[in-house]
């Protein structure tokens, strides 16, 4: 699909239960959505080989980027995810941009690979952010991010420099199994924690 094509479709009124099914599209040039409300989509095991712009972008229902490649960078930084953003099982082959975003359902990441790094810093989130099973590679920062409704990293493989400097947790935080480069991430790394902790 031409990126046109999905940009109208994608920039008219939400209403509720409305989305868009966009599973297992190709889009083969840079997906133009910076500052625009938008309605549900479903991109599942979508391919989009220019990446993403999102920046600034108000995602009004549902955000399915389950399965999804980004060969070129996927830039959501300052997005407003109104609902659910599904990124389980997503390939960033490129940098990934979430700083300063807004997660007002859940943010669920599992199994997703950060291939060249990913930009979490200043993202606040309402609902439980999962973790599990992510591998990310390159420069990664969480720094300054507030998770409200907990934070569950099964699994997660982070790189030893990942940044967690002044990054709040409330509630659940789930640490079993997951690593900052050869160190078990702990407690202690991140700024401040309230709440349950699970090692």
């Amino acid at each position: 699909m031409r990126p046109e094509e999905i940009r109208d479709r994608l920039a008219v009124p939400w209403q509720h239960g409305d989305y868009v099914d966009l599973r297992g599209i190709t889009c083969d040039r840079l997906l133009d959505l910076r500052d625009l409300a938008l309605t549900g989509v479903d991109f599942s095991g979508a391919t989009f080989a220019g990446g993403i712009d999102a920046r600034g972008a108000r995602f009004e229902g549902i955000s399915w980027f389950r399965d999804v490649t980004f060969a070129g960078p996927a830039q959501f930084d300052g997005a407003c995810f109104m609902n659910d953003a599904r990124f389980e099982q997503a390939r960033f082959k490129a940098a990934a941009g979430f700083s300063g975003a807004e997660l007002r359902g859940i943010g669920r990441f599992d199994a997703a690979d950060f291939a060249a790094g990913a930009d979490f810093s200043g993202l606040i989130s309402y609902g439980n952010v999962s973790l599990q099973g992510v591998s990310a590679r390159g420069a990664v920062s969480f720094r300054g991010g507030e998770w409200l409704g907990g934070l569950w990293c099964q699994g997660a493989r982070l790189p030893e420099g990942t940044d967690l400097t002044d990054t709040q947790v409330h509630g659940r935080l789930w640490l079993r199994d997951a690593r900052r480069g050869n160190a078990a991430l702990e407690t202690g790394d991140f700024g401040m924690s309230f709440g349950y902790t699970y090692l």
